[in-house]
């Protein structure tokens, strides 16, 4: 028998005549078109959306079929819905002219939603280095805040550090090595200049790594090194500017000696200066670029000549 005065809740008429499957149903996550205009991209969000080629063929998919995947976004407080999983969608609709796209709105707290959002867009077959660099240090510390956090189980996601470091973890669910993970992380102290030469092949990733212990006023000057020499850095190189850095020694003039040493590599080559060909180029070509026009054009120079000894 109750106690008198014993708090009791009241159900209320919906509860009390809606059975245990639409009880159920209600409480599973549905799709709802929300308007273009309550959506906005995840802050800090890494993943470049550019207008390309497969941008274009995205838009035309969308025109003719509409968006077949929701996206995943989560309220925000200061109204909206901030966009999880969906930012390529979300730009082809409004590219295609559409003003509603269709949404799966879920409740996350912040190291979740980073993790399902970096999760989400690493599938994606064409990465830039400075995306996954800093995808995986946004990752890494939401799991390491979320190691330190009593609350989080984290059951679902299985993000649990158990004793592991975060570059481990991450390590396991992508195919690379801690090691790997950790050396993409270092490209985030790069300077944007020396970060956009790396996205561009110009500088390759190992010697990137090494520039990355520079300090940002030192990485300002290896620029004016590197165009001093026209020439990108080896690996040995950026390890002996690095040595420089950490000896207080890497100034301007000391950077572009080592920048104008010959390599190993061109021991066997033939050097043309620079000044010379530089008459013969645009400013903004690379080296690479000058080689390439360069051998194609003794390319059709030897054509010429053979047929000119057959005659």
């Amino acid at each position: 028998m109750p106690r008198k005065g014993a708090n009791v809740t009241l159900s209320s008429y919906d509860e009390i005549f809606t059975t245990e499957e639409g009880r159920t149903e209600s409480q599973q996550e549905h799709v709802q078109m929300i308007p273009l205009s309550e959506l906005h991209p995840f802050e800090g969000h890494p993943f470049r959306v550019v207008d390309d080629d497969e941008m274009q063929k995205t838009v035309e998919s969308v025109k003719q079929y509409g968006v077949l995947t929701p996206a995943i976004a989560r309220p925000d407080p200061d109204g909206g819905y901030e966009i999880i999983s969906g930012h390529r969608r979300l730009r082809a609709s409004e590219l295609a002219g559409l003003d509603k796209l269709p949404v799966i709105v879920r409740e996350m707290d912040d190291d979740t939603a980073i993790i399902f959002m970096v999760d989400s867009n690493l599938q994606r077959e064409h990465i830039l280095p400075s995306e996954r660099a800093f995808a995986y240090k946004m990752k890494m510390d939401a799991i390491k805040h979320q190691g330190q956090r009593a609350d989080l189980t984290c059951g679902q996601l299985g993000h649990k550090l158990d004793g592991r470091k975060s570059r481990e973890i991450i390590a396991e669910q992508t195919g690379d090595s801690a090691r790997t993970v950790q050396r993409y992380v270092r490209l985030t102290e790069l300077i944007p200049e020396i970060r956009d030469m790396v996205d561009e092949k110009k500088i390759a990733f190992n010697p990137a790594v090494e520039l990355s212990y520079l300090k940002p006023e030192e990485q300002r000057e290896f620029l004016d090194a590197m165009d001093y020499a026209q020439a990108a850095p080896s690996l040995s190189q950026a390890q002996r500017l690095k040595k420089l850095s950490q000896e207080g020694e890497c100034k301007l003039d000391a950077m572009c000696e080592v920048m104008n040493e010959v390599k190993k590599d061109d021991m066997t080559t033939i050097t043309i200066p620079h000044d010379v060909l530089r008459k013969y180029f645009p400013k903004s070509y690379t080296p690479q670029q000058m080689q390439d026009v360069i051998v194609k054009l003794l390319d059709q120079w030897q054509k010429k000549r053979n047929r000119e000894q057959a005659r």
